[in-house]
């Protein structure tokens, strides 16, 4: 990996790392339709915004349609289910079900013929769930059917984002990665909009709540997605969406920090294993026995 993609990488893994704190008090305030709604267009906005600032010559001659199907599965069929989930499971359950999409995205990138995964690379990602299971673990809440529509809306969100990642790495190989960015967001937000007439903004959104959500649209959303769609591009789906892995981490000691949540040696350890595995996957690990061995 080159060095511009290393820092794309990390600049990722912390970015969404935090988010997870910044969306359970969006969704609190503009409920979890509206949250991805407007984030999607404040999204959409703030890039073009800056392509005209910037005089970058934006180009959709790949058509709205494949922009579109990327901007109802990895934007909004991805968030909207994720703002659904995470308050009622919580943020470490829902890190668990974000860390699963580099799971699906194999199994999809192997049937769509993108890309080979190398058996060093397959036990990486299997290290790096098992990372999981020791650094978050199962909280010990009533099964409940709330619960189990959250856990639910977690898969589908994870396939949503693996399936969209595939999609776009397969369908837009030669589009930009402001074009893809704005394309589904804007698709995104248009898709999710009409949806708040069945899931109204539930209270009225004081001043920090719109810092919040500019936020969430401007910085997590705007530029991580233009960083990722260029890393899908540049080293494949797979290795980019193992950075959820990375973000598994980061949410859990966010929580840790920030929200008083209890972390026990044994999710330490946890959280070495999954920087292992993520080491494995990308080939960091082993680049030097491939180097030595041409």
């Amino acid at each position: 990996m080159k060095f511009r993609d290393i820092a794309d990488y990390i600049f990722l893994a912390v970015t969404w790392g935090f988010s997870f704190l910044v969306l359970l008090k969006a969704v609190a305030a503009f409920g979890w339709i509206g949250v991805v709604a407007f984030r999607c267009l404040i999204a959409a906005a703030t890039l073009w915004l800056a392509a005209k600032l910037l005089r970058r010559k934006l180009d959709f001659g790949m058509g709205w349609k494949p922009l579109a199907i990327v901007g109802a599965t990895t934007v909004a069929g991805q968030l909207i289910t994720l703002s659904y989930a995470t308050p009622r499971i919580g943020t470490a359950m829902a890190a668990i079900f974000v860390a699963a999409i580099p799971l699906f995205s194999i199994v999809i990138s192997q049937l769509w013929g993108i890309e080979r995964i190398s058996p060093t690379r397959l036990f990486g990602l299997a290290l790096g769930g098992v990372g999981l299971v020791l650094l978050v673990g199962f909280p010990e809440v009533p099964i409940t059917e709330e619960f189990l529509l959250g856990c639910t809306a977690s898969v589908v969100s994870s396939f949503c984002a693996a399936f969209g990642s595939n999609y776009a790495a397969r369908s837009l190989k030669t589009a930009g990665a402001w074009e893809i960015t704005i394309g589904a967001f804007l698709s995104g937000g248009i898709m999710s909009l009409p949806l708040i007439l069945a899931v109204p903004v539930p209270t009225t959104p004081q001043p920090l709540d719109y810092l919040y959500l500019v936020t969430l649209g401007a910085v997590m959303s705007a530029l991580t997605y233009v960083r990722y769609f260029r890393l899908v591009a540049a080293i494949g789906p797979t290795k980019t969406i193992s950075v959820e892995f990375v973000v598994t981490t980061i949410a859990v000691l966010v929580g840790t920090l920030l929200l008083q949540e209890p972390l026990a040696p044994v999710q330490l350890m946890g959280a070495g294993v999954i920087i292992f595995g993520c080491a494995l996957v990308l080939g960091l690990v082993s680049q030097r026995h491939e180097r030595t061995s041409e």
